[in-house]
C-alpha cells in the first residue's frame, strides 16, 4: 500500500549531472510551522569557478512551511552540511558538519524568530573530526539527547565507518547551545575496537569478504567490502516499564545504528547509561544470556533509517528502505543499483513498534519507478494527525540512486489509523 506518494518538492537541484541534493531534516516548531534543512553538493568545474581545476561545492539550505508542508518558503543559506534540526527552550537550532563524511569540524546556529533568520555558524569541539547525519532527538530529565558520530583514527581511507564511534550528545533544554561548554558528550566506543569479525559467526556477518583498513567500495567485479561499521545513530528511550531494557531512573539510552554488513535488514546496537557525576558512558548490550549483543534484525536497518516516539500512540515509527532483491549476485545487479546488492534505495517504508525490537508493516511511503529515483535517506516529524516524512530523491533526471536531484515532502495522514 503506497501512503503518500505524492509528493512536494522542496528543493531541486539546479544541474542533476553535477549538483545533487542531500541529509533533509524537518523539525516541527511550537507555533505549528515546519522547518526543513538540505543540502546542496556537488562539482564546480574550473570554467565555472575560474580555478585552476575542478573544485567541490557543498551548502545547506533552509527552508519552512506554514499549511503542513503544502508550500515550502526558501530562508537562509548557511555554510556547513549534513545539519539536524531541534527545538529547545524559545530556539530551534541547526546542527551539522563542515566537510562531511568525518572530514570537519561541527558547527551550529540558532534561530531565534523559528527558521526565518539565524546567527552565524559557530564551532564546536574543535579539532575533532565528525560525521553527522539529521536522525531523531529525545527529550528526558529536562535535556536534549542526539547522537553523532565520532571519527577516532586517521588510518582508514575510503568510507572509514569501522572506525566511528556512536557519541550521545546532551545539554539542558534551557542552556545557550551555542556554548561548548553546554555539552556533554559520551565516551568513546568505536566499532572496530570493540567488535571482532573473527569471532562472530553462524550470521553470515560479514557477507562479503573485506579489505582491513582499505578504500574498497563492493564492485560488481571482485565482491570486496569496505570493512564492517556502523553509523547514523538513532536514540530511543525505552518508555515500557515491563521491557527488558526499560530503566526506571531514566538515565538509559539505546542506540539504533546503521550497520554496514553486506547484508540487508540488519542493524548495530548499543546504549549509554548516565552516571552519578553527570557522566554518560557508552557500551554494548549485554542480553539475560550473558551474551554481547551487536546487531539487531530491523527492516532496512542497512541503510539510513529515522525513529519517532509518538506520545499518543505510545509506539515507535520508523521510516526505512524494503529490500526486496539482496541476494541477486553482484555480476547480475540492474545497472542502476547503487554500489551492492544491499543497496536498493528506491522503496521507502513506514513500520511501527511498541518496543523498538519488534515491527510491524505500515506500507510504503512512496516508491520511485527505477533503482536510480531513490526514496532514502528520510526524516521525518509528527504534525498532529499526520507524519510528514521528508526524502532525499530522485526522477529520471537523478544522476544515480545515491546522488539524487530533489528533497521531496511526503505527508502521510491519520498515520495512527494504519495500526493494527
Amino acid at each position: 500500500m503506497l501512503l503518500a506518494n505524492d509528493y512536494v518538492t522542496i528543493f531541486e537541484s539546479p544541474d542533476p549531472a553535477t549538483h545533487y541534493t542531500y541529509s533533509p531534516a524537518i523539525t516541527r516548531c511550537p507555533n505549528g510551522r515546519l522547518v526543513a534543512t538540505l543540502d546542496l553538493c556537488g562539482k564546480m568545474t574550473a570554467a565555472t569557478t575560474g580555478a585552476s581545476e575542478e573544485s567541490i561545492f557543498q551548502q545547506g539550505k533552509v527552508f519552512s512551511s506554514d499549511d503542513g508542508g503544502t508550500t515550502w518558503l526558501h530562508r537562509a543559506d548557511y555554510s556547513f552540511i549534513e545539519a539536524k534540526t531541534f527545538v529547545a527552550g524559545d530556539h530551534l537550532y541547526a546542527l551539522g558538519n563542515y566537510g562531511g563524511e568525518g572530514r570537519g569540524d561541527m558547527a551550529v546556529m540558532r534561530s531565534d524568530d523559528w527558521g526565518k533568520s539565524w546567527t552565524e555558524p559557530v564551532v564546536l569541539f574543535p579539532g575533532l573530526r565528525w560525521h553527522l547525519t539529521p536522525c531523531n532527538t529525545v527529550y528526558a530529565n529536562e535535556c536534549v539527547y542526539f547522537a553523532v558520530e565520532k571519527r577516532c583514527s586517521e588510518d582508514v581511507e575510503g568510507w572509514a565507518v569501522s572506525i566511528l564511534s556512536p557519541i550521545l550528545m546532551r545539554a539542558k533544554v534551557d542552556s545557550d547551545m551555542l556554548l561548548e561548554e553546554s555539552w556533554t558528550l559520551s565516551s568513546e566506543l568505536v566499532f572496530r575496537d570493540n567488535v571482532d569479525m573473527d569471532e562472530i559467526d553462524f550470521t553470515g556477518i560479514p557477507f562479503f569478504p573485506f579489505v582491513p583498513d582499505g578504500p574498497n567500495w563492493i564492485h560488481k567485479w571482485d565482491c570486496v567490502m569496505v570493512p564492517p561499521g556502523w553509523l547514523e545513530t538513532n536514540v530511543v528511550q525505552i518508555r515500557d516499564p515491563n521491557h527488558y531494557w526499560h530503566d526506571p531512573k531514566g538515565g538509559t539510552f539505546h542506540l539504533f545504528i546503521r550497520a554496514h554488513t553486506g547484508r540487508a535488514n540488519f542493524a548495530a546496537i548499543a546504549k549509554v547509561c548516565e552516571n552519578d557525576d553527570g557522566s554518560m558512558t557508552t557500551m554494548l548490550v549485554t542480553v539475560p544470556s550473558g551474551k554481547k549483543m551487536v546487531y539487531l534484525p530491523l527492516p532496512g536497518g542497512h541503510l539510513k533509517f529515522f525513529i519517532e516516539y509518538d506520545a499518543v500512540s505510545n509506539l515507535y515509527w520508523m521510516a526505512s528502505n524494503q529490500a526486496t532483491d539482496s541476494m541477486v549476485r553482484a555480476d547480475c545487479m540492474p545497472a542502476d543499483r547503487h554500489a551492492s546488492p544491499d543497496n536498493e534505495r528506491h522503496r521507502l517504508g513506514l513500520h511501527f513498534s511498541r518496543n523498538c525490537v519488534d515491527w510491524c508493516f505500515a506500507g510504503l511511503v512512496a516508491k520511485g519507478n527505477s533503482e536510480k529515483e531513490a526514496r532514502h535517506y528520510p526524516s521525518m516529524t509528527i504534525d498532529g494527525d499526520n507524519l510528514v516524512v521528508l526524502s532525499r530523491s530522485g526522477d529520471e533526471r537523478a544522476q544515480s540512486a545515491h546522488d539524487g536531484n530533489m528533497i521531496s515532502c511526503h505527508v502521510v495522514r491519520d498515520f495512527r489509523k494504519l495500526v493494527y
